[in-house]
């Protein structure tokens, strides 16, 4: 059985008429325009379209401050064989030099990391892909005293509704590999060594502390914060500076030997050459 194909010509657009009648009424259009706004917003009659049979469209520039570009839109109709044009609809318009506000985009897409400050709140939706259900021990016995839980569960996610979910743990390391504290940075770039070799490097638990652990040397731009272990930066604890430089000798002057220069210039030390009998001791 052999497959066929069919092609199917796309029939040209039919070109509107434009109505004679409903063309000629601007008059009309303009007077119902009026009505809608105050008298000197409605400037001058731009043109006619034809939206269909006996459906005209007439464009008025609007004069109103903060709408420059845009147009006031009267839509006129006729029924058939009648000569009557009545109105349709008016509305105001944006022109292709319209000042337009920018496309809406939602809260959640709209916001960036670092956005969120004192007193926001950012609520985290139920079905959030980076977290999961955590273990809450309910039908444990996880008695302890006061309001912190033991370490233990703490460190397995007990005590918590949800935890970071598989696909959060890898969100998490590529943003991190890939920011500031990867291995691309320019800090990076010119450490003398990796963070995994530094003394001032704080080990994390779970599966991101094998990639990844926090930075507490404080003369390091990094301290306090993520780093991964092929991170680096000039404050690593082995870092080394080249042999000191021996501070050079003053130069020795002669001050015993010089020439005086006539006129009115100052005295001009030259060192010359002086006998050896002539050298003070």
């Amino acid at each position: 059985m052999t497959g066929t194909t069919s092609t199917r010509t796309a029939r040209p657009s039919r070109t509107v008429p434009l109505d004679a009648q409903c063309a000629a009424a601007i008059d009309l259009a303009r007077a119902v325009a009026v009505e809608s706004t105050d008298p000197d917003q409605v400037g001058d009659h731009l043109e006619a379209v034809a939206e269909d049979e006996r459906v005209v469209t007439h464009y008025f520039a609007c004069l109103a401050a903060g709408y420059r570009g845009w147009r006031w839109a009267v839509t006129v109709a006729r029924a058939s064989r009648a000569r009557l044009v009545t109105v349709d609809e008016v509305v105001l318009l944006p022109g292709n030099e319209a000042i337009l506000a920018p496309e809406w985009v939602p809260w959640s897409d709209r916001l960036r990391p670092g956005d969120l400050g004192a007193g926001d709140l950012l609520p985290t939706l139920a079905d959030d892909l980076r977290l999961e259900p955590g273990y809450t021990g309910a039908d444990e016995d996880l008695a302890h005293d006061g309001n912190q839980p033991p370490v233990l569960p703490y460190e397995l996610g007990l005590d918590r509704i949800r935890v970071l979910s598989r696909y959060g743990i890898q969100d998490a390391a590529e943003r991190w590999y890939a920011g500031e504290a990867g291995p691309d940075s320019p800090v990076a770039r010119a450490a003398p060594a990796h963070c995994r070799s530094c003394g001032f490097l704080v080990a994390i638990g779970g599966s991101l502390g094998r990639m990844f652990g926090v930075c507490a040397n404080e003369y390091s731009p990094s301290d306090g914060q993520v780093v991964a272990f092929d991170h680096g930066c000039g404050a690593h604890s082995e870092a080394v500076t080249g042999a000191p430089q021996a501070e050079p000798e003053p130069p020795i002057i002669d001050e015993f030997g010089y020439d005086e220069l006539g006129g009115e210039a100052a005295v001009l030390l030259v060192a010359r050459p002086q006998p050896e009998d002539e050298r003070p001791d």
